[in-house]
């Protein structure tokens, strides 16, 4: 009999936990993001054209963006963790997340509520006053104290708190994302706006030559030697050249703001920082983790992941509300008709209650609950499946994208000097008069577009550099700030 006794409490005190336990799933099969490896991209005679290589032994840093070696942009990015409203909207969902974790483990403990009633009374004369000594009227006070538990027998409660704690887990890992997205949207914002301006420097560098060329003309004009049909050619290339301006400038205001706003400023604020590509420096040997790290380093996968060890924990808490819930409480207490007696012998009074409670009919209301966190846990299942693919996809795109970078950086050197030395050529024949003047516009134009896609074949490369970083995880592990679990 104590025996059995002794069994009962510890299956009370104890218990079990009814569900699916959770198994972090497999890491993926693939052993690499594109067909063949990647070992180095080519090289460009220019400025930025260094050749970058992969290293899957190479870690991130935790400011990754500090491989760019420019003060105003660790400035910037600095400026934005610490003033951008929607990093602050997701920090203090954490805190909500982790609140809400505290708040379940609760229910592990007795709860304990204390009570004190005073009322005034009368009794209808037409029964039995109630009071021992008859009186129609009087008053009843009342101390309690009452406890209750409910033992967590099939494990409904750690069920519970496992489902919010890996609420909270997703939470932590959409702050690493949002933080992710923060500082890559700055740098890129930045690289842009570096791009930008090396465009429009190149374009008024255009502008200029095109005026030169319109005086030029106006005095060949004068003395007999072109037409005005050239003059007015070469008019209407300075005026595309310039027209080819405006809309530059708009794109750099607009980065402009959007920068402003990363660091949760107005955009009537104008910020101390402007960037040009000189002022970044290419980062040259580039880490590419390998597959198997990738799922543990992505915030979003590991976002995924914490969903899907909440939807299997609810399968649990699905099972254990089909099952018998006991329930313990104990009250205790004094009541007396005044307060000097109120803790006189004879006023107490106790009370020791159990309660088990099993559903037998509910028209199938739980067991089809209990079904939908199964197809739940299948779907974010299936969710968790899509993120992988799409992390691997986006490695395999900024791989691919700087492959094509270096490529296309040379190509455009390149293409630059060529419409270079062509221009001065025909310059110098139209001088001597032998060449027609369209020949000097189509060089012209040849040359500013060749001037314009170096520059942005320039801003490629820091771009999509940046985006190979975020699209590994971003280095969140090795931040000071941060309890790495990899």
């Amino acid at each position: 009999m104590q025996c059995g006794v002794a069994a009962l409490a510890t299956m009370l005190l104890a218990g079990c936990e009814v569900g699916p336990d959770f198994l972090r799933p497999d890491p993926p099969e693939a052993n690499a993001y594109t067909p063949s490896p990647l070992v180095q991209t080519a090289s460009a005679a220019t400025e930025g054209g260094a050749a970058q290589r992969f290293d899957p032994n190479l870690d991130i840093p935790g400011q990754w963006w500090a491989l760019f070696h420019s003060k105003p942009l660790n400035d910037l990015v600095e400026r934005a963790l610490a003033a951008n409203p929607d990093l602050q909207a997701a920090q203090s969902a954490l805190r909500v997340a982790e609140e809400n974790v505290r708040a379940g483990e609760g229910a592990f403990f007795p709860t304990v509520q204390g009570n004190f009633t005073g009322s005034r009374n009368k009794t209808a004369s037409s029964i039995a006053p109630v009071p021992a000594n008859n009186s129609l009227y009087y008053s009843l006070y009342t101390t309690q104290l009452t406890v209750s538990y409910s033992p967590d027998v099939w494990g409904l409660n750690r069920r519970t708190v496992e489902a919010l704690a890996a609420q909270a887990e997703a939470q932590r890992f959409q702050l690493e994302a949002a933080y992710l997205t923060l500082t890559a949207n700055v740098v890129g914002a930045a690289i842009q706006e570096a791009s930008l301006r090396g465009q429009i420097a190149a374009t008024e560098d255009i502008v200029k030559t095109e005026r030169e060329l319109v005086g030029l003309l106006h005095r060949q004009e004068q003395l007999g030697q072109v037409a005005g049909l050239d003059v007015a050619a070469q008019e209407a290339a300075l005026a595309q050249a310039e027209a080819s301006l405006p809309p530059l400038r708009k794109q750099l205001a607009v980065q402009r703001d959007l920068l402003t706003a990363l660091t949760g400023g107005f955009p009537n604020a104008e910020l101390a920082q402007k960037f040009d590509l000189p002022g970044l420096q290419l980062p040259q040997e580039l880490p590419v983790s390998v597959p198997a790290k990738l799922v543990l380093q992505r915030p979003d996968l590991r976002q995924a992941e914490a969903n899907l060890h909440a939807a299997s924990a609810q399968i649990g808490v699905a099972i254990a509300n089909r099952l018998p819930n006991i329930a313990l409480t104990a009250d205790a207490g004094q009541t007396a008709l005044t307060l000097e007696r109120l803790f006189a012998p004879g006023s107490n009074f106790w009370t020791v209650a159990g309660s088990v409670t099993q559903p037998l009919f509910d028209g199938g209301t739980l067991l089809h609950k209990e079904r939908a966190t199964r197809e739940t846990f299948e779907q974010v299942r299936a969710q968790y499946r899509a993120t992988l693919v799409t992390a691997f996809q986006n490695v395999a795109d900024a791989l691919h994208a700087l492959e094509s970078d270096a490529v296309a950086l040379r190509a455009a050197v390149a293409a630059e000097q060529a419409a270079k030395t062509s221009l001065d050529i025909t310059r110098k024949q139209l001088q001597l008069g032998a060449v027609h003047y369209l020949s000097l516009l189509n060089a012209e134009q040849t040359y500013l577009n060749a001037v314009v896609a170096l520059a942005v074949a320039r801003g490629n490369r820091f771009a999509d550099t940046a985006a190979l970083f975020q699209a590994l995880g971003g280095g969140w592990w090795n931040r000071a700030d941060v309890v790495a679990q990899l």
